[in-house]
């Protein structure tokens, strides 16, 4: 219960000061402050699905990007040739993608079906799962970004119809990136409620710590890990569907996102919600800051940088940092 406390008051601190120096930074200078933030908000809201899927089963998702490709492409198709409305088009993206999601995982991360197969064929599983293969699962989902990138191109050609910008502009600022950052902080809330609040988060951390422990006690590890590599690829189709207005819909527009998301895990540490968001508030402002003096590529290069000094620094990462504070600030009241 102190501990639980202990989080929620630092929590509700770390948000008020948040939404303090954006305030701020509006009034002082909006243009700046807002692609800052806005910035913040893309590398977290990239990086989050990653993130789960890393964390908890530790499988490193080579088509991430991809699976944010689907869930941009779900969405921009329902709105432009079903005319489903655009709120009701995200919802489609992020549902497709955890469906897509949950296919991958049966089939190719944890290899239920072709072990279910080899086992009514010859007897024996032929298929050994992913979880924490580090090197495996990159092989085998790189694979799969290949496949997924080259079979959009030959479904649906070189571009698809993209959905126009939705509101107005703020200080010359599109007013929908304005309105992603509070999506961001929307979804971060969720993650956290999920993972720490319901039963479903509880068996998850319980798998996380100790796989066998868990079973002993009843958990079902494997439906475990279904669920969780499903949610991370519905939240990295939800990131699809949030840019999808934002972007030009081309196969490879999964690679926008791959550098932010890998640098944001390695930066932000073993915590899903305080690593990924403490990450991107540390890389929002060097990506927009870089990007807008220097170009593109250069707030990327920064990115890159920035994760070599924290594998050298910080192993743990933001999150480590935070948890040896903590420890100490606890420890002497």
């Amino acid at each position: 219960m102190k501990q639980a406390l202990s989080q929620a008051r630092y929590g509700i601190a770390a948000v008020v000061a948040v939404v303090a120096l954006f305030v701020i930074g509006a009034l002082a200078a909006p243009n700046l402050t807002f692609r800052v933030y806005y910035a913040v908000s893309f590398i977290v809201l990239a990086a989050i699905g990653l993130a789960i899927i890393f964390g908890i089963m530790g499988v490193i998702n080579l088509a991430h990007g991809e699976f944010i490709l689907v869930g941009a492409y779900a969405t921009t198709l329902s709105v432009t040739k079903l005319g489903v409305p655009l709120p009701a088009g995200m919802l489609v993206g992020a549902l497709v993608t955890a469906l897509f999601g949950l296919v991958v995982e049966r089939v190719i991360i944890s290899g239920y079906v072709p072990n279910w197969i080899g086992q009514q064929t010859v007897g024996r599983d032929l298929i050994k799962p992913f979880y924490d293969r580090l090197a495996d699962s990159m092989v085998a989902t790189f694979g799969l970004s290949l496949i997924m990138v080259q079979g959009a191109r030959i479904v649906f050609g070189n571009s698809i119809n993209q959905i126009g910008v939705p509101f107005g502009s703020t200080a010359g600022y599109p007013d929908y990136r304005i309105a992603l950052v509070g999506i961001t902080a929307g979804v971060l809330a969720v993650v956290y409620l999920l993972f720490t609040r319901t039963d479903f988060g509880t068996r998850v951390r319980a798998t996380m710590q100790d796989e066998q422990t868990a079973m002993a006690l009843g958990i079902n590890t494997e439906r475990t890990y279904m669920l969780t590599f499903a949610i991370g690829s519905g939240l990295a189709g939800f990131t699809g569907a949030l840019f999808a207005p934002l972007l030009s819909m081309q196969p490879t527009l999964g690679s926008q996102f791959l550098v932010e998301a890998f640098v944001a895990v390695v930066v932000g540490g073993a915590s899903v919600v305080v690593g990924t968001s403490l990450s991107g508030l540390m890389l929002g402002p060097i990506d927009a800051l870089f990007s807008d003096e220097f170009g593109e590529f250069a707030g990327r290069i920064a990115l890159l940088v920035a994760a070599m000094l924290a594998l050298r620094f910080l192993p743990g990462g933001i999150t480590g940092v935070v948890d040896r504070l903590r420890d100490r600030m606890e420890g002497g009241s």
